[in-house]
């Protein structure tokens, strides 16, 4: 059986007012049927405490629909605020998409 994967790439700032167009959007995409949602953060340049409560509320979305959520492709700055927060530990995250595609969607 294939996963349906949404892959979701924010841009600039994850903050109150990017983070709230976030959780529409996986709103939107877990009425799809969606097994997996891919979190490519990227482009993402830094991201506030409004962006860090709403990555927990997308991963709680996501969950509650049965599916799993992953986080690839931070920037240092933002591997540091995960490490810092420990948020490093609540969410799977990977290098970059290849190694997502290695780990999760080849096994």
């Amino acid at each position: 059986m294939n996963s349906i994967v949404k892959v979701l790439q924010p841009y600039g700032i994850l903050n109150r007012s990017s983070s709230n167009e976030l959780r529409r959007e996986v709103q939107d995409i877990m009425t799809d049927k969606t097994d997996i949602v891919l979190l490519d953060l990227s482009n993402v340049s830094f991201i506030d405490s409004s962006g860090l409560g709403a990555l927990i509320s997308v991963m709680k979305v996501v969950r509650s629909g049965n599916a799993k959520f992953y986080i690839c492709s931070m920037n240092d700055q933002v591997r540091m605020l995960f490490e810092l927060t420990k948020m490093d530990r609540i969410f799977e995250h990977f290098t970059d998409r290849e190694e997502f595609t290695r780990q999760v969607l080849t096994t």
